[in-house]
């Protein structure tokens, strides 16, 4: 017995150590990209090319040690080096000038108005979870595995998603990866904002000129549709098809982090009525990969059932039942979702998968493009299975009794805030 508790120490002691170890490779909770082939990025003048080599960060390059504890994750698709074309706002289409800092707690982003009003989004593609480390800790010099968890994410999910969306009619956001230098147009946020790498999309809200559909000249956020709806109930709607054929897609790419903010809605005037349609965006959860002996641990579906790796099949669906699903889609049917995961199937064919990678540069697409590619092409084929028991899901689930995430400041009676066809004027 004591031989077998002895063991057991030292198997805690040694799960310990290179805990630690793993957790204490870096002290830096935050870096921007790095440019390859161009030293002294202050004294280029970027004007003098149309493009720059630059790897997204390497802050999250592992070791043996690192990649058993906390994962492989996308480490290598962040420090390889990718050719992204040079954006001065001053000659994007359209002209652009900067209005406002965005509020998200890791992505840096600075929102864009053009010319004719439409309104656009700078998104920091390195990000800084500095504002998530808990104290505790920051105090054990253990901040890594909070930072290091953005390894999970991949840096350019966002542009094959696009790709798939259009092919699905889904609408988007249209990102495209830029490298923004320092110039005169940043003005005062030069510092935190010059020499790094974005995805600059279209938002969710303003001038819906960009999404060239009939009778749409306008995009709200969830919360100025929910008042919409409370002022209007009668004449504001949901096209319930898109939606649906939304979050089935969402299962489809691993998009596990799909709150209410996440999504906007285009605003299509029919006669004296209003039919809203859903325009997801935040990407960056997409081909969510998971691994490692400490995330596995933490990320059980106990405690967080919600983060889940990207994998041929759907680990616990109950897990991704958001407040979001259960206020807009608990009374829609069935044969909606079964419908709508027939026409995903036969949209998103192998041709079709195969063909929205080709976003990628070879170097990122050797990385990971065949293993997405597979994982994508497993789930279509359960697409059904899936859409059913995730139907069946939202019936079990109970009515709100809170707002929605970012609706907070929307004035709603109890029952309203029940679900989207609860609100009555």
């Amino acid at each position: 017995m004591k031989r077998v508790v002895s063991v057991m120490v030292v198997v805690v002691l040694v799960f310990l150590g290179l805990t630690y170890w793993s957790l204490s490779s870096t002290d830096k909770t935050f870096d921007t990209c790095e440019i390859v082939g161009l030293s002294d990025v202050e004294k280029i003048d970027f004007e003098r090319y149309d493009s720059v080599l630059v790897a997204a960060s390497t802050l999250y390059e592992g070791n043996s040690i690192k990649n058993v504890m906390q994962g492989e994750q996308y480490r290598k698709a962040w420090s390889t080096p990718v050719k992204v074309p040079i954006l001065y706002l001053n000659n994007l289409d359209g002209n652009a000038k900067v209005l406002e800092e965005g509020g998200g707690q890791q992505t840096h982003s600075l929102k864009l108005q053009k010319d004719n009003g439409t309104l656009m989004t700078l998104r920091s593609v390195s990000k800084d979870p500095s504002p998530l480390v808990p104290k505790v800790a920051k105090t054990l010099g253990i901040e890594n595995i909070v930072v290091d968890g953005i390894s999970a994410q991949h840096p350019y999910a966002a542009l094959v998603v696009a790709q798939l969306s259009e092919k699905a009619k889904i609408l988007n956001t249209k990102p495209k990866v830029v490298f923004v230098p320092k110039h005169e147009r940043l003005s005062s946020y030069n510092d935190k904002y010059g020499n790094r790498l974005f995805l600059l999309e279209y938002e969710t809200k303003g001038n819906a000129k960009w999404l060239g559909l009939k009778n749409v000249d306008s995009l709200v956020d969830t919360d100025d549709l929910q008042e919409l709806k409370i002022n209007n109930s009668s004449k504001v709607g949901i096209n319930i098809n898109s939606l649906v054929r939304a979050r089935l897609f969402d299962l489809l790419i691993g998009d596990w982090d799909r709150h209410a903010k996440q999504w906007g809605w285009a605003i299509e005037n029919i006669g004296d009525s209003i039919n809203a349609i859903p325009l997801p965006c935040d990407r960056d959860n997409a081909f969510f990969n998971l691994e490692g002996v400490l995330p596995t641990i933490i990320s059980n579906n106990a405690l967080l059932p919600e983060v889940q790796s990207f994998e041929n099949e759907i680990d616990f669906l109950p897990g991704l039942i958001s407040p979001f699903d259960v206020y807009f889609m608990r009374d829609i049917p069935q044969s909606t979702f079964e419908q709508e995961a027939k026409e995903l199937q036969l949209l998103l064919t192998d041709e079709v998968i195969e063909a929205s990678f080709s976003v990628w540069s070879d170097e990122i697409y050797e990385l990971d493009g065949k293993e997405l590619i597979t994982k994508i092409k497993n789930r279509r084929d359960d697409l059904i299975s899936y859409a059913i028991l995730f139907q069946q899901e939202l019936l079990k689930s109970k009515e709100l009794t809170e707002a929605l995430k970012g609706s907070e400041d929307v004035k709603m009676t109890k029952a309203q805030m029940a679900c989207f066809n609860c609100a009555s004027n």
